[in-house]
Formats: structure tokens, C-alpha cells, sequence
């Protein structure tokens, strides 16, 4: 192909490394935009078109459905379900943590491929959250008649570290009030048992992540400012940036319903009544989340 015959758009090109490759070099990306050359280079030679404009919108004619999207507002339409920030070898990625409870007595149970630190993690959150239970109006004796279940996706991957204490502190909260975590925050840091969030590493690479998902706010461990530093500028427009020294202040940030929000409760499904699945009551009313 001569170089006038086919022009990429700069959208097109984010829209490949978005949505399509999502690694920390630029092999795949080669691969990629040489699918689309080959595409309107028979395109060319069969005389449909003589010159190819490549845009965002025109990326999935070519490498098909595309590979990876957000799915936060989807997973964090229940409560129970919190998104995290870790790093991975291969940049920043977000993390959703899942948090259920059943009818049962004392059993934590742990999955999706998780190390001792971040077993460790969970353990630590579930117990400042029982020793505070009374102060956020949490039966006291919930561990008595429940077993919480904590499952992070994505189970073929190992997952490990300490940063994901605040996440699963988060899902535990929402769990056991009833409250959905927002769908525009994402948060990282260690947790201590008496509550203090400590500072962790990755912070550009989780900050790109949470761009890349397009979230706008960001929790951050109040001793990681100074790493801020390291991310771009261009980056950091138009997000917030949230610093906390304990958990207890991530709730009035993350949770719906809180600082005077209307809280959205999961409806019951009564006898005789018919309700939609992912349907919220709000003051006696129905409403789809």
C-alpha cells in the first residue's frame, strides 16, 4: 500500500489500544493496525474504495467485537460488589471484589485464585468491620447466623498484595448495609486491624487504569499524594483525586446513601409480588437500577 492510501485517525488508534490490545508495549498494536492495512488493501485492490479514512468507529469492521470494555456500572449495580486498583505486570488494571452473604455460622470463605496477603487482607477488613458493627448499625452477631463469601474474578489469574484492603473492606460494608458502592469510584490501599489505610505501590499505573475505565474519582491512601507527582497531567484532568488516613472515611465517599444521599435498598421479593431482578426500592417506590 502506498502511504496516501490509507489515513488512521488519532481516535482510531486509542480506540485499537483501549479496546482491542491493552498491553505495555506496542507488538499487539503493530499486529492490529496490520489487520486493518491488509483489510482496506483488499478493499482497494477489488475497487470498492481507493483511499481508507480509519476511525473510531470504523475499528470493529476490521478486528471484529472488540476484546475488552468497562463493565463497572454493570458490576456495581448491587451491593456487595466494590472496584478496585492493582498492578500487574503488564500496567494498571482495575479489580472488582464480590462480597455475598448466606444463612450459616462463622465461615469466611475466599476465591478466585488469591495469595496469603491478600487472604490476609480480608481477614483484617472482616474484623474491623465486626468490631465497629454497632456504630454503623450492623447487627453485632451477624458472623453468628452468616457465612460471607469474597470472590475476585477473573480466577485463572493470580491475584496478591495488600493494596485490595480497602476494596474489600468496601464490599463488605455495602454487603451488609445494603448500599451499592458508586460506579464512579475506584479505590486502593492497605488496611491495619485498627483501621488505618497505609500506602501502597503502583500508583500511576492504577491511576491510567481508572482513567482508561473511565472513572472519575480515585481513593487514594492520604500518604500517596506525593506519588501523584508521577502521573501526567494530561492524565489527571478532569479526575478527583480522594486521600484517606482511615477506612471508616471511605464509606461517606463510596457509598450510596451516604452524606445525606437517598439510599437505595434492595427490594424483597414479598409473597405474591413479582419484582424485577436489579430493582431498587426509593421511598416506597419502584426503581430499575
Amino acid at each position: 500500500m502506498k502511504e496516501e492510501q490509507i489515513v488512521f485517525e488519532e481516535g482510531a488508534v486509542k480506540e485499537i489500544i483501549r479496546n482491542y490490545t491493552r498491553e505495555a508495549g506496542v507488538r499487539n498494536l503493530e499486529r492490529e493496525i496490520a489487520t486493518i492495512c491488509r483489510g482496506t488493501a483488499k478493499e482497494i485492490v477489488e475497487g470498492t474504495i481507493q483511499k481508507a479514512v480509519i476511525n473510531p468507529d470504523g475499528i470493529s469492521k476490521y478486528l471484529g467485537p472488540i476484546k475488552f470494555f468497562s463493565e463497572v456500572a454493570e458490576r456495581t449495580a448491587v451491593p456487595g460488589v466494590a472496584t478496585g486498583l492493582a498492578w500487574t505486570a503488564f500496567g494498571g488494571d482495575i479489580l472488582f471484589v464480590e462480597a455475598s452473604k448466606m444463612k450459616g455460622k462463622r465461615t469466611l470463605s475466599l476465591t478466585g485464585h488469591l495469595g496469603d496477603v491478600m487472604k490476609e487482607s480480608a481477614q483484617a477488613a472482616l474484623s474491623y468491620l465486626r468490631s465497629k458493627a454497632k456504630e454503623w448499625d450492623i447487627p453485632e452477631d451477624f458472623f453468628e447466623e452468616y457465612d460471607i463469601h469474597i470472590h475476585v474474578p477473573a480466577g485463572a489469574q493470580p491475584k496478591d498484595g495488600p493494596s485490595a484492603g480497602v476494596t474489600l473492606f468496601v464490599a463488605l460494608f455495602s454487603i451488609l448495609t445494603g448500599r451499592p458502592v458508586r460506579n464512579d469510584v475506584a479505590m486502593t490501599g492497605e488496611i491495619t486491624l485498627r483501621g488505618a489505610v497505609l500506602p501502597v505501590g503502583g500508583i500511576k499505573e492504577k491511576v491510567l487504569a481508572a482513567k482508561r475505565a473511565g472513572l472519575n474519582k480515585v481513593i487514594l491512601p492520604d500518604r500517596n499524594q506525593k506519588d501523584l507527582d508521577d502521573v501526567p497531567v494530561n492524565v489527571k484532568e478532569g479526575m478527583e483525586f480522594l486521600f484517606i488516613k482511615r477506612v471508616d472515611e471511605v464509606i461517606d465517599l463510596a457509598i450510596v446513601g451516604s452524606k445525606g444521599e437517598d439510599i437505595l435498598i434492595p427490594t424483597s421479593k414479598e409473597e405474591g409480588s413479582e419484582i424485577a431482578p436489579g430493582t431498587y426500592a426509593l421511598s416506597g417506590e419502584e426503581r430499575p437500577n
